[in-house]
């Protein structure tokens, strides 16, 4: 039940930069799952469970990518938090898409729980091509209602606050929040 390391960062670009970058930053985890998903059937995640060391490189590489996000979206925030949806245009929409897509690429837990969970609807005897994209398709619209859940309360949440001050304070708990997930993904195995 605890918010992994998409949530967060769904929830932090809600927060600084608004709804169309924490859109993009979903598609960015949607693509990212969908590589996961891929990755996880060709036995990468069966590599990941039994390698502890891949798996720990994998680890760390995300809790690093992360930690990087947060303190960049705070130094962003102290320095200039005047118009929340000016930072969100152009470049910044695609830096949203790639910090969702490296964010679930990097998540192992995610490759383990795709190849544990996903794999038990696969029947050896059927027609493979079409349940992989069934079970893509489905898990990918989970994923898209689940995070978009998050980023509507987190931006409403955001309008609420509505001044200089509140949204430099937003743009700090948005990077902790990243920062946050960062440490929980260090912390657990």
């Amino acid at each position: 039940m605890i918010p992994g390391p998409s949530v967060l960062l769904v929830i932090a670009q809600a927060l600084m930069r608004g709804r169309l970058a924490a859109a993009m930053c979903i598609l960015g985890d949607v693509v990212g799952s969908i590589v996961l998903v891929g990755l996880s059937f060709a036995g990468v995640g069966a590599i990941l469970a039994a390698s502890s060391i891949l798996f720990q490189i994998v680890k760390w590489a995300g809790v690093v990518y992360l930690a990087w996000l947060g303190i960049g979206q705070i130094v962003e925030a102290r320095r200039d938090a005047t118009d929340r949806v000016g930072h969100a245009v152009g470049a910044s929409f695609w830096s949203s898409f790639r910090a969702g897509t490296v964010t679930a690429v990097l998540n192992p837990k995610a490759i383990v729980f795709y190849m544990a969970f996903l794999a038990q609807f696969i029947d050896p005897q059927g027609d493979l091509p079409v349940q992989l994209a069934v079970l893509t398709v489905t898990s990918s619209l989970v994923v898209v209602v689940l995070l978009a859940g998050y980023a509507l309360i987190a931006e409403r949440a955001g309008r609420l606050f509505d001044s200089h001050r509140a949204r430099r304070r937003i743009g700090y708990a948005g990077g902790g929040f990243m920062i946050s997930a960062s440490a929980v993904m260090a912390v657990t195995r």
